[in-house]
């Protein structure tokens, strides 16, 4: 089964310095049936302006992921990290007993934009923990890019370990080419176009749905195959089936 997210029907947060596709509830958005997808909370596609950005503010018990997709975002937080990662780099916070952290857009000419994704941890009280990681572009292009596992998942290469039965994925169809993602029956999926256009198609119900820049799909039960029609850059959040 396929469920289409409309991006132009996602809530919205929008302020002098950021303008935000939320996926699920979140701020000032708030709707009761939508506030998960699984172990997923938080989707939120962030346009941040120049010389602004998220000042010093807590987390805690929440498995935090930043893709940035244009732009560069810099990172500081109370473990003492300070980082600036730029176009398809990522970083990952896992918030554990408590964490303070600020994310900035510090240039002085060019916006920001990233993707803030939130995963429910499979316990409270985890020690806090960072890393970024500096992917090279290409190798997503053509290719299922493993970006994150569980900690228990000892056969992935993806270097960020989670708390959490969960996986992501990037990716880059070309214009005119195809790429299929399996999908295990007790498993579901969450497929968001970050750019691009493309045809996604359920193999086994045979459902077709065009998602278009910031569209995103809700998969259960079944694998996907997805024709792009513009150069697509594709992320996709892969967890047990609740």
């Amino acid at each position: 089964m396929i469920k289409y997210i409309d991006s132009a029907k996602m809530g919205r947060g929008i302020h002098e310095w950021l303008d935000s596709h939320f996926h699920f509830s979140f701020a000032e958005y708030y709707n009761p049936k939508n506030i998960n997808f699984g172990v997923l909370r938080v989707v939120n596609d962030d346009l941040v302006k120049p010389g602004t950005g998220f000042g010093a503010h807590p987390h805690r018990d929440m498995e935090i992921i930043s893709y940035v997709v244009d732009g560069e975002l810099t990172h500081g937080d109370s473990m003492g990290n300070r980082e600036t990662l730029s176009r398809g780099q990522v970083q990952y916070m896992s918030a554990g007993t408590g964490v303070i952290h600020s994310e900035h857009n510090l240039a002085s000419e060019n916006g920001l934009r990233f993707l803030q994704i939130w995963i429910l941890p499979d316990a409270e009280d985890h020690e806090p923990n960072y890393g970024d990681y500096r992917f090279k572009f290409e190798d997503r292009i053509g290719n299922w890019l493993p970006i994150a596992t569980s900690v228990d998942n000892k056969e992935s290469i993806a270097p960020i370990k989670m708390h959490q039965d969960v996986n992501v994925y990037a990716t880059v169809v070309k214009e005119g080419e195809s790429a299929d993602f399996e999908i295990a029956e007790d498993r579901q999926a969450y497929m968001v176009l970050i750019e691009g256009k493309a045809a996604v198609k359920g193999l086994e119900s045979g459902d077709i749905h065009t998602l278009k820049q910031r569209d995103a799909a809700e998969i259960k039960g079944e694998g996907i195959e997805i024709n792009a029609t513009e150069d697509s850059h594709i992320l996709v959040i892969e967890m047990k089936r609740l």
